[in-house]
């Protein structure tokens, strides 16, 4: 019994595997193009919370990867080396599922800064052509009088 893993390996293992597949179906949800400021935000909290719960199955992750060198300085060589290729597999997923998060994060608060800066230029836009619009509903001076009138093309 000394080859064979505690009861807890798998269970941890069958926690973090399906944590994973949880996660990559999120993650792997098709990305809309979002033009909504407060549904990027919303999606960067659910990404955000993702990640956090990454470093909290990372005690699991730990613990399979102890168990696993135990099991190989201890038990028969197969049984160890069937243990370590089935955690390298976990492990390489991590990795992948793990960039993947920070990336999409990363993309999601580029996009959102983005976004944020175009919507402040169209604020001003809409600010000038409105003051625009009201200096050309103003009275002209008549067309003998250039000097009021440059002053007021200068204005403009």
């Amino acid at each position: 019994s000394d080859s064979l893993p505690p009861a807890h390996y798998k269970e941890t293992m069958n926690t973090i595997l399906m944590w994973m597949q949880q996660s990559e179906t999120k993650l792997s949800m098709p990305q809309v193009a979002i033009a909504e400021y407060e549904t990027m935000e919303q999606r960067l909290r659910e990404f955000k919370a993702l990640q956090s719960s990454l470093q909290e199955q990372q005690k699991g992750l730990t613990y399979l990867s102890t168990t696993v060198e135990e099991l190989s300085r201890r038990g028969p060589a197969e049984v160890g080396r069937s243990y370590r290729s089935e955690l390298e597999v976990v492990l390489g997923r991590w990795k992948k599922l793990s960039a993947q998060l920070a990336e999409q994060c990363q993309k999601l608060e580029e996009r959102m800064t983005k976004l944020q800066r175009f919507q402040n230029d169209i604020r001003t836009l809409k600010k000038w052509m409105a003051e625009v619009d009201v200096f050309l509903k103003e009275e002209w001076p008549a067309l003998g009088d250039s000097e009021a009138l440059e002053k007021q093309l200068e204005q403009c």
